[in-house]
């Protein structure tokens, strides 16, 4: 292949009106005692953008550039494309056919790499100059695909982690059971896959003539891949029940269990639930990537959860509280356990003795001693929260309140000098209180053990990359229970899709939450059991903001979408 004699790049920034001549000078300067290229210097100093620096490569080496947007993994040619190329991350294929190859690259400076790459592609190639942090995205999205896994090299592919009483026994997936390996590398792959895409569940389905996979991301499924022919639908289970050491011969009622993969050196923990339907047996595959929590979990307090302040000063004063019980309330993924840890984050480990018992123990904070349920041995809620009352704890979290017995346990502690924070399954604040009742605990040690109830949801947060704005009708308004007359001159915003958020348009998640202070008021009407009404009357004159207020608000504040506050709240018409 062959280029032009190329330009100073300086030149050519400054010719772009992308950096000023004394910025250049400046840089230069740098150059001296720093021995990095002058475009890197120029990004790290924030005078150029990515996509600027792409331009003036391009134009320094005689190239076309491309900006990437609206490719994905399945859009690529890698096969017949070097596996070890692309595992170095250097050149993309972006089209191949007879006439050539067209790569994509952020340094047209590997010339020598280039020529070698042609020569083993046996074709002409045409080069274009990419942003390298659109590249890099990209990347890592086809990391995932099926085809890198046939030569990727061995520091990406995954081993079995089996747990025994000597240690970890790491066993090669190819070696375990007779599943043809087309299927051994479409699970391997979409596990891979749905790490990159940031999934918390797989979902394999079936129908009546096909198989379908999807990842949830951010509470929400999307399909992963197109439907799979049915045929590999007993393969790939028996696959997954194979490595979760689940019997493959039964086939009629739910399994449940859990495997350990280790990609690299990084482990990572699947929890797997396996149901017979009229279709055949689908699977649910739950990821607890430990390792990128505890990441996350470094800078975690009430603050980085997305909660409005106003919640966040009444549930900071609530865990300041010597003694009593903090119920945190919502469906499964609504992020109860990560508010209950982002509390805990703020409590001084020093001078107070805190233990969690929880199934299973999903996250680890200095400090905080975690006991793990295990009902196989016969250590369940209640007996272990009753071994942890002996350890002298100052504050206690519960992972759930399932059953009277961890209930009335949970109480005692709370009356006894100890705070305790526990999540249960229900709707909102007041349905909790109907939970506790129906277990049978006496309405008034419950209400004086009770500091206070928050409800919470997840609510997706507008990628700030590519979020745009729109004009909602007053029809739409109307049909949301909101009064257009309160929403005049207000910037509302709604999802696109980018490189950023993997093409949804949402990245990440902000928690809402209607918190109930409990208040002697409050405290005698639950006590006698008062209709609901009369307890929101009386919620409301002390200020309390229901989950739907809070929606409303993020929806105002540009975070998300009106689509979305209507699929997690129920519609209620403005008073």
């Amino acid at each position: 292949m062959t280029t032009v004699e190329p330009h100073k790049l300086g030149t050519l920034l400054i010719q772009q009106g992308a950096l000023q001549p004394e910025q250049l000078s400046e840089l230069l300067a740098q150059q001296a005692d720093d021995p990095q290229r002058l475009g890197q210097l120029a990004l790290k100093a924030r005078w150029i953008d990515e996509a600027q620096l792409a331009q003036a490569l391009a134009l320094q080496y005689g190239w076309d550039t491309s900006d990437l947007k609206g490719l994905s993994p399945h859009d690529l040619p890698v096969e017949g494309f070097p596996a070890d190329i692309l595992a170095e991350g250097q050149f993309l294929p972006l089209t191949s056919s007879a006439q050539g190859w067209t790569v994509a690259t952020a340094d047209p400076t590997r010339i020598t790499q280039l020529d070698d790459l042609e020569r083993r592609l046996g074709a002409p190639l045409t080069v274009l100059v990419a942003p390298e942090n659109r590249l890099k995205a990209l990347f890592a999205k086809t990391i995932g695909h099926r085809q890198m896994l046939q030569e990727v090299s061995e520091d990406l592919k995954l081993q079995l982690v089996r747990e025994t009483d000597e240690g970890e026994e790491l066993l090669a997936l190819d070696d375990l059971g007779t599943d043809s390996s087309p299927v051994i590398r479409l699970i391997d792959s979409t596990l891979l896959d749905a790490l990159n895409k940031r999934a918390s569940d797989i979902h394999i389905e079936a129908t009546v003539d096909s198989v379908i996979i999807k990842y949830r991301v951010d509470g929400v499924l999307f399909r992963a891949t197109d439907p799979l022919d049915k045929r590999y639908q007993d393969q790939i289970i028996s696959r997954i029940k194979v490595m979760s050491e689940l019997d493959i011969a039964e086939r009629r009622i739910p399994q449940d269990g859990r495997f350990k993969v280790r990609i690299g050196q990084k482990p990572i923990d699947f929890r797997v639930s396996i149901m017979p339907s009229i279709s055949g047996e689908e699977a649910v595959i739950r990821i607890l990537d430990k390792q990128h929590l505890a990441d996350e979990f470094k800078g975690l307090n009430l603050d980085s959860l997305g909660i409005h302040p106003r919640e966040v000063a009444l549930l900071r004063g609530a865990i300041r509280e010597p003694y009593g019980m903090i119920l945190v309330t919502g469906p499964t993924g609504s992020g109860k356990t990560t508010t209950l840890y982002a509390a805990l984050s703020e409590i001084d480990h020093e001078s107070e003795k805190v233990i969690t018992i929880e199934d299973p123990v999903e996250y680890q904070v200095q400090g905080v001693t975690h006991v793990p349920v295990n009902e196989a041995k016969g250590l369940s809620f209640a007996r272990g929260l009753r071994s942890i009352l002996r350890h002298d704890p100052d504050k206690i979290m519960v992972g759930e309140i399932r059953d009277p017995e961890t209930a009335q346990i949970a109480i005692q502690s709370a009356l006894t000098g100890h705070l305790v924070l526990t999540t249960v399954h229900a709707n909102n604040v007041f349905d909790v209180l109907g939970r506790f009742l129906h277990m049978g605990i006496e309405p008034k040690n419950f209400v004086s053990s009770l500091n206070c109830v928050a409800a919470q949801r997840l609510v997706r947060r507008l990628c700030s990359q590519c979020k745009k704005p729109i004009t909602h009708s007053a029809e739409e308004l109307v049909a949301a229970g909101l009064n257009p007359d309160n929403y005049r001159n207000i910037t509302f915003f709604t999802q696109v899709g980018c490189d950023a958020c993997n093409g949804i348009g949402f990245h990440g998640r902000d928690a809402i939450v209607e918190l109930l202070i409990l208040n002697d008021q409050l405290r005698e009407l639950i006590a006698v059991q008062a209709p609901i009404g009369q307890l929101k009357k009386a919620a409301l004159e002390h200020n309390t903001v229901f989950l739907r207020e809070a929606a409303v608000a993020k929806w105002v504040a540009g975070d998300t979408t009106l689509e979305e506050i209507n699929r997690i709240t129920f519609v209620e018409q403005e008073g």
